[in-house]
């Protein structure tokens, strides 16, 4: 419905425009402007209401009216053919390249034919060519910025999907592996330690129902929602409009890895302040997935979480005591090209090998800091 309107508005401001000789009164010479005339000048405005559905018929309707305008009436000139000019415009912006050319040699073809049917003058000629050319020049250049913009467009779009895939694995890959740690130890537990074997299942349920929480807001996000979801199993506070979790949602993340997997320290250096939300929400997910990956591979028996804050950057650093990289492929895997991924978005680096003294696995990951980062 969009494009009608448009095209009418145009169509209407060209016929307000070449109303203006009508209304103005003319030399006594000359013959007054007469209904008939401005009937037949109309003739050449009213194809602009379809210049966009099919630019080159509308090109060649408006040149054969403003043609027969002036081979049939004595009526007023106009300082710019300006129904021609814009459906040229809409011609260079929308039509194909062969389209293009025919419409080029066509106009070059016309215009001089005209100047000859009206004051045969070079200076009518030099004028009608520049105004031509120029109207073509703007169409093909708002066709080279509506391709960009699209072009854009499909990158963002591309950008968007790669972050989703990102949040999807670290949620799932997190949850998925501390949930099989939990339930492969719950057996043993409940012939050695009953007490035991029910905080495992107790943490099975916490980590299943933080990673609802977490993909509902992932959704909540894709649909664009105003409001939360209303499912009948929603947990309270499981609002897809909640912040993205940060640097203090660490201690309830390294609660969970505790719960069922290796002993986890948390260590802070530096100056401890508030990040900004992206970053926060960046440091969270890369320790996420180095402890994800501590559970589901190092077979370690504790972690490090470190956090360090620089003046203008800050440095996450998660190692463990495990069994470290495998020879065949020591820094591949889904999950650490996330992490590069992750840091590279903010213009930061990230590492991972040997642990100290070449023991166990270490992640580092360095992130640069807006220059102003609220205290």
């Amino acid at each position: 419905m969009r494009r009608p309107l448009s095209d009418a508005g145009v169509a209407l401001l060209v016929q307000a425009a070449m109303t203006m000789p009508f209304v103005i009164p003319r030399a006594p010479e000359l013959e007054p402007a007469t209904w008939t005339a401005y009937g037949v000048s109309s003739l050449g405005v009213l194809p602009l209401v379809w210049r966009q559905r099919a630019p080159v018929a509308v090109l060649l309707a408006v040149l054969a009216a403003t043609a027969g305008y002036g081979l049939t009436v004595d009526g007023p000139g106009q300082p710019l053919p300006y129904a021609g000019l814009v459906a040229v415009y809409t011609v260079a912006a929308l039509s194909t390249p062969v389209k293009r050319l025919a419409t080029g040699v066509l106009v070059l073809v016309a215009v001089p034919v005209g100047v000859w049917f009206n004051t045969r003058s070079a200076r009518e000629l030099g004028f009608s060519l520049i105004v031509f050319v120029a109207a073509y020049a703007f169409g093909r250049l708002t066709d080279a910025r509506r391709r960009a913009t699209l072009v854009e467009a499909e990158r963002a779009a591309a950008r968007e999907r790669a972050r989703i895939a990102r949040e999807t694995h670290d949620i799932l890959s997190h949850a998925v592996s501390l949930m099989l740690v939990q339930a492969e130890a719950g057996p043993v537990a409940v012939r050695t330690a009953p007490e035991k074997a029910e905080a495992a299942f107790e943490a099975i349920a916490a980590t299943g129902r933080d990673a609802m929480t977490q993909l509902r807001h992932l959704l909540g996000v894709l649909r664009n929602q105003e409001e939360p979801t209303g499912d009948p199993g929603d947990e309270p506070g499981d609002d897809p409009r909640a912040p993205q979790p940060g640097v203090d949602d660490l201690p309830a993340l390294l609660d969970r890895v505790r719960a069922g997997g290796p002993r986890v320290r948390y260590e802070t250096a530096g100056d401890p302040r508030p990040l900004p939300a992206a970053t926060g929400t960046t440091v969270f997910r890369i320790v996420q997935e180095a402890l994800t990956n501590t559970v589901r591979h190092a077979g370690a028996r504790e972690a490090t979480v470190r956090i360090g804050y620089g003046p203008t950057e800050v440095r996450v650093r998660v190692t463990d005591d495990g069994r470290g990289a495998r020879p065949a492929a020591p820094t591949t895997g889904h999950g650490l090209t996330g992490i590069r991924e992750r840091a590279a978005a903010h213009g930061g680096t990230a590492t991972a090998g040997p642990g100290p003294d070449g023991r166990g696995f270490a992640v580092d990951v360095l992130l640069p800091l807006p220059v102003e980062v609220p205290r």
